[in-house]
């Protein structure tokens, strides 16, 4: 049984929810807990998207400092692998993911957000990636992730500075997707996950695989990829009633059955 971070099941939408007073540090059995929820996330058929959330008051601190404090470079060789897999894990949930981002999102819980297909911030939310001013670097993904999403220069800029940026600058720069009053990004983050409930399963994972891989290659090899995952939904249950539905219905009234 999982301590700080648990999996919350309810109408196709599954709750990764961190729970670590006072501020969510991620030490490494949180790490490894978030890990599992994700692959359970991942595999179970009732969750059909999911939401990473930290609580009302904060979304994740940051890594724990005070177990990393005293490690020496063999120390973290053996454990920044697992550390980086963790994050992965949520990266490559093969169903939609949004991040209900409250509070700070600092250093880890920053690259932790920065896994999600989309970030939904409250207006009170803080945002950063402040290792360089513990004289080291993002490691679980910010050097890369965050370029990837909001451009190199900007990306220096936060990582170069470790500067904290409010949720205005964030959705202005593209770090977060909408913002919100804080009191309500969970439930708009749930019901956007719920809009995936009924929706064709394969599919959803096609996209996500063909955006997220085709990133890390050339424009050819892209196509390719998309090609192949566009080809393969062809043998899946749920084309044909989409097509079959689009044909006698029109567009978005589909059954589909997640096969």
């Amino acid at each position: 049984m999982a301590e700080f971070v648990r999996l919350e099941v309810a109408d196709g939408v599954g709750t990764i929810r961190l729970d670590r007073p006072k501020m969510n540090a991620l030490d490494a059995q949180m790490q490894e807990e978030i890990r599992a929820a994700a692959l359970e996330a991942g595999e179970r058929d009732d969750v059909k998207a999911v939401v990473v959330y930290g609580g009302e008051r904060v979304f994740a601190a940051g890594a724990d400092i005070k177990e990393m404090a005293d490690m020496s470079y063999t120390d973290m060789v053996k454990r920044s692998g697992g550390l980086q897999a963790c994050f992965t894990a949520v990266a490559k949930i093969p169903k939609p993911v949004v991040a209900a981002v409250t509070g700070y999102a600092l250093g880890g819980g920053c690259e932790l957000a920065l896994c999600a297909d989309v970030r939904i911030a409250a207006d009170n939310a803080t945002l950063g990636q402040p290792e360089i001013l513990l004289g080291i670097i993002p490691g679980a993904g910010g050097t890369q992730r965050l370029s990837r999403l909001v451009g190199p220069s900007r990306a220096k800029d936060l990582i170069f500075t470790g500067r904290f940026v409010k949720a205005d600058e964030a959705l202005a720069i593209g770090l977060v997707d909408r913002v919100v009053p804080a009191a309500d990004v969970y439930e708009v983050a749930v019901a956007w996950a719920q809009q995936f409930a009924g929706a064709a399963t394969y599919a959803l994972r096609a996209a996500k695989e063909s955006v997220d891989k085709g990133l890390e290659v050339d424009l050819e090899t892209g196509l390719e990829i998309e090609r192949q995952q566009f080809a393969a939904l062809f043998a899946t249950e749920d084309r044909g009633i989409g097509m079959r539905s689009f044909a006698e219905k029109g567009p978005g009234k589909a059954a589909f059955v997640g096969r």
